[in-house]
């Protein structure tokens, strides 16, 4: 059941993590995603900038749609067409970024979605529930489906797993 994967990518060479856990199974019952990571990736994230040198790491299917861009950020690659992210340095300036996931959030993300499980598990998926805070204010200020209203917080509920475009 266990498989050893090794990372050899512009960001990591030779990080080596097993993966204990079914694809997409046996996720902690305080985080229940409501978009897969091909999912986020085919609707647009991170201006496409993302995980475009780890194709080797991932399931070659995750890529198929994926809105990706290697050489720049790109907002129009957003499902929301608007920029929602901070850069790297920002988020390890204030130290979010755990040293096995040097991309962030999403990179874990994507290697737990995947079955491994790792120390900073608890701490990211504490992360992951704090964003909730973003769809009380859509509800509260937006009518339902009105994907104009509140685009950043939308674009960056879709960048922690949330579905923005239901509410």
């Amino acid at each position: 059941m266990e498989k050893k994967i090794v990372v050899n990518d512009l960001m990591q060479n030779g990080y080596e993590y097993t993966l204990v856990e079914p694809i997409g199974k046996n996720f902690s019952n305080e985080f229940t995603p409501e978009l897969t990571p091909a999912q986020m990736m085919e609707l647009g994230v991170f201006g496409g900038k993302y995980i475009t040198d780890c194709r080797n790491e991932f399931p070659e299917e995750w890529f198929f749609n994926a809105k990706l861009c290697h050489e720049k950020h790109d907002p129009n690659l957003n499902f929301f067409k608007i920029n929602a992210s901070q850069p790297l340095s920002y988020w390890r300036n204030k130290g979010w970024i755990y040293w096995e996931d040097p991309r962030g959030w999403f990179q874990w993300y994507c290697r737990y979605y995947m079955g491994r499980r790792c120390p900073d598990d608890n701490r990211q998926i504490k992360r992951w529930r704090a964003m909730k805070r973003h769809i009380g204010q859509i509800v509260k200020n937006c009518t339902q489906g009105d994907w104009y209203c509140r685009r950043k917080q939308r674009q960056a509920l879709l960048h922690w797993a949330y579905d923005s475009r239901r509410i």
